[in-house]
């Protein structure tokens, strides 16, 4: 601000004031008081007890009283400023006696208040107690840190509301812009997928640009546009029509003022800066304002940046294990805890994956095998990797993390164990794995165990294959399980193996076993929520253990799989159905099938009959569908209806690829595989349409809706009747159904008013 920078006004609330504070809890019979001197016997491995201590003990925080004299003297200062607003934004310092340890991203977050005593007091208190959250409390005993040893600071600023703001991120890679509407929480809450403007750093002009996914907004105010929600009845977040979430959030002349402005700052503070800057209109002009400026401690000699795609959620650091080729002997030999690098992965490797820390691919986008099986599993995963595996070697040791896309190589591993809690392996899995409970627990149930949940008429249902999954999907408001892939369940408890070799070897029975045992969990576990069983998918393709002779047949790009290798070779269809007709005389009847990748009438019609030789039709409530992925069902779909499709589930991951010709499996050909394409888009409204015409529910269970929440206004208002996403999408997704049920509501009863 003195060199005449446009810094945003403001004064720190010191780390002295935190301990002062500190000390009239400590002299009180609590928790915290206990707290310093790891006399709570806190384990942190026990997620359950971590919720309810750290529960208790933001509840002490929150219930203590401040002194009239601190907060009359911070509301005074305030008030100065003239602005209704106000953001506190924490920052903490580690005194650790070996080192100090000040890298805590993602930790702590921003609090928004009133500028009025009473509001200031409850944002101060909210802000201290993130200390004492579960995840807060999971790292300080991991790094055996104690209290006292915490330094808070909170900076506390102005807030009005902005045009525009983001990130701008300079290093010795490159020069890179961050950008969406409104406040920078959208970005931090990961609301948004923002633009990204990639800068020359010779010439400083845009080489390079991406339209990002801007659906939510946040102001101070309360803004034209249909409202979502509140927070501190402070900071407001509103839908963004469809006109501006196709536009970008700056204008060409922003981002050089941003450039120019990062050229400045490169001059003075160095090469390596990571800014936060907003946009605010002042006079009818806009002006830009720095709001943070961070700069790493010699993090250019440390690290080496990689980007790909970020396909699932979660950071993991651990020895790298690279394989180039897809040879049976090398999967096997993948050891436990590494992070997997290698070109591809196909579905037959799912086994293996369990153990593994990470995965990152060279190729694929996000529907492909590698992204799907990820998020299934709950790892974290980049993919489209350019040229990973030949930049990084064996044993090397690497962070990735899979929201951002970014891989990190690190050359100093001794900087990393000391200063971040994932390069600690003999900690990381389970601090992960607590950490990650910890956090679904802390955030779904804001949302899931609130007594106001709104209704929803559209069915929300999961895909899903592991049983390990059953007890968290239990706790979802969900209407069943729209997709249970067959095929991830089998060969993740035959280690990979090929279901007809299966057979061929004398073990029909203990697939059948398997099939029945893994069915019927979750068929027990949803009770009378109806349970989708798509049948195997299979291609000689996915299954390299199979026999080499047939293998070397195989020339299909697209491979022989859905029901066409049941009309050829009908040997495992037949024990699936097999399995479930078994369920059903065991009186399970919220069981149903779903026909994968069916391509002409008659492939069903063969399905159908083999259904009601296996005796399922017997029972009323048994439904067949049919996966719509392929095009040939636009134009048959009435007949297929006519043959006995009882239902149909859109997959827009193949249907995507079929109608704009590209490959999930290609990451540099992400850009055209965009479900939002006019021709997908197109398809999948006159599938909806058809369906409704034909008298039959119809469900769509891609990535599309979770990739692109802002499509689910469409499919709703076209008449879907269930969306099925991941586990990880529930909470976002149900959110969006609400939104959009509650939007075409409003916009019926204005047209009964008159109102346009």
């Amino acid at each position: 601000m003195q060199s005449g920078y446009p810094v945003v006004s403001g004064f720190v609330i010191s780390a002295d004031t935190w301990h002062e504070f500190l000390e009239t809890l400590h002299s009180s019979e609590s928790l915290v008081a206990d707290l310093p001197y790891s006399s709570l016997h806190l384990d942190v491995g026990n997620w359950r007890q971590l919720q309810q201590v750290a529960r208790r003990l933001r509840q002490e925080v929150m219930e203590a009283n401040l002194p009239s004299n601190w907060v009359n003297q911070i509301a005074e200062v305030a008030s100065t400023w003239g602005y209704q607003s106000l953001i506190l934004r924490p920052s903490v310092n580690i005194s650790s006696a070996i080192q100090p340890v000040d890298s805590i991203s993602g930790i702590l977050e921003s609090t928004f208040c009133v500028s009025h005593p009473q509001q200031i007091e409850q944002g101060l208190k909210q802000t201290w107690s993130q200390l004492f959250r579960a995840r807060s409390l999971l790292y300080w005993q991991k790094l055996g840190i104690d209290l006292p040893q915490i330094n808070l600071a909170v900076l506390v600023q102005p807030i009005e509301n902005v045009i525009a703001s983001g990130v701008l991120k300079i290093n010795k890679y490159g020069t890179e812009i961050q950008s969406t509407y409104g406040l920078g929480i959208a970005i931090s809450k990961g609301d948004v997928l923002p633009d990204f403007y990639y800068i020359e750093d010779k010439n400083k002009f845009i080489k390079e640009k991406q339209l990002g996914n801007k659906t939510i907004a946040y102001s101070v105010e309360q803004q034209a546009g249909e409202f979502v929600s509140n927070h501190n009845n402070c900071c407001f977040a509103y839908h963004l029509g469809e006109e501006k979430q196709k536009q970008y959030a700056l204008s060409d002349q922003q981002v050089q003022e941003i450039i120019n402005l990062s050229n400045q700052l490169v001059d003075k503070l160095g090469s390596n800066l990571t800014i936060k800057w907003n946009i605010i209109n002042s006079n009818q002009t806009s002006k830009l304002y720095i709001n943070k400026v961070n700069i790493p401690e010699n993090v250019n000699t440390k690290w080496q940046l990689i980007k790909g795609i970020g396909a699932a959620r979660g950071l993991a650091s651990a020895p790298a294990y690279v394989i180039l080729n897809n040879s049976q002997l090398a999967i096997k030999q993948i050891p436990k805890g590494v992070i997997l690098i290698t070109p591809t992965i196909t579905t037959d490797w799912l086994p293996r994956l369990n153990e593994v820390a990470g995965i990152v691919t060279e190729r694929g986008g996000l529907t492909s095998h590698a992204a799907i099986l990820s998020r299934e599993l709950g790892i974290p995963s980049v993919v489209s990797a350019k040229n990973v595996s030949r930049l990084i070697k064996n044993g090397e040791k690497i962070l990735i993390d899979g929201e951002k896309g970014e891989i990190y190589r690190l050359t100093n591993n001794e900087y990393l164990d000391d200063r971040e809690i994932f390069a600690q392996t003999q900690v990381k899995k389970s601090f992960l794995t607590t950490v990650q409970k910890a956090t679904e627990i802390s955030t779904s149930n804001n949302f899931f165990n609130h007594t106001n949940l709104p209704m929803i008429s559209t069915q929300l249902l999961v895909n899903v294959s592991q049983t390990s999954l059953i007890e968290k999907l239990i706790n979802l408001p969900i209407d069943g399980v729209g997709l249970l892939r067959s095929e991830l369940m089998i060969l993740n408890n035959f280690q990979g193996a090929n279901p007809l070799s299966l057979v061929l070897n004398g073990r029909k029975s203990e697939l059948l076993t398997v099939l029945c045992d893994q069915i019927e969990k979750f068929a027990r576990a949803f009770n009378h929520k109806p349970i989708f069983y798509r049948s195997l998918d299979w291609r000689l393709q996915d299954f390299p253990l199979f026999n080499k002779a047939e293998k070397s047949v195989h020339k299909s790009i697209l491979g022989e799989h859905g029901t066409l290798s049941y009309v050829q070779n009908s040997t495992v269809f037949d024990v699936e159905l097999q399995a479930l007709a078994n369920l059903q005389k065991n009186g399970y009847k919220n069981i149903h099938l779903l026909l994968p990748f069916v391509r002409t009438v008659e492939e069903f019609i063969f399905c159908r009959h083999k259904v009601e030789q296996a005796g399922l039709t017997q029972n009323s409530h048994f439904q067949v569908w049919i996966m719509a992925e392929v095009p040939s069902v636009l134009f048959l779909l009435p007949e297929y209806i006519k043959a006995g499709v009882a239902g149909i589930s859109i997959g827009t991951n193949d249907l995507s690829q079929l109608i704009l010709g590209s490959s999930r499996e290609d990451g540099e050909l992400s850009s055209v595989l965009d479900e939002r394409h006019p021709a997908v888009m197109t398809a999948i409204s006159q599938l909806i349409s058809m369906s409704k015409a034909g008298g039959i529910p119809c469900s769509i269970c891609g990535q599309a809706p979770v990739l692109y929440p802002e499509i689910i206004d469409k499919l709703i208002k076209w008449g879907i009747t269930s969306i099925s996403v991941e586990p990880e999408a529930v909470e976002n997704t149900y959110a969006a159904i609400a939104r959009a049920e509650q939007r075409i509501i409003l916009e019926a009863a204005r047209k009964q008013l008159g109102y346009s």
